[in-house]
């Protein structure tokens, strides 16, 4: 029997808003742990499938929050995000 994982608000992770969220929902990502399981390819995949306006997301920096984010790592995860909003 599997067990079915609660949803996590993937939208908590930078870069990820409300279509990505129902993107990856669509391919049953939708908890900080199975994105964190993801390569930067596979999600590129994802979103060069959607179409242009989501291809040119990077994606590189979301398994890591996800990782973050799925052991509560809220202040690391936070102080990430500050360097990648700075970063951009």
């Amino acid at each position: 029997e599997a067990v079915e994982e609660i949803a996590d608000d993937l939208t908590r992770l930078e870069g990820i808003g409300k279509k990505i969220n129902e993107l990856l929902a669509a391919e049953n990502i939708t908890s900080f742990k199975s994105l964190s399981k993801l390569s930067v390819k596979k999600l590129k995949e994802i979103l060069e499938s959607a179409g242009s306006k989501f291809s040119l997301h990077d994606p590189s920096s979301w398994p890591k929050q996800a990782k973050l984010a799925a052991s509560g790592k809220w202040e690391e995860l936070e102080e990430l995000q500050n360097e990648l909003v700075a970063g951009k």
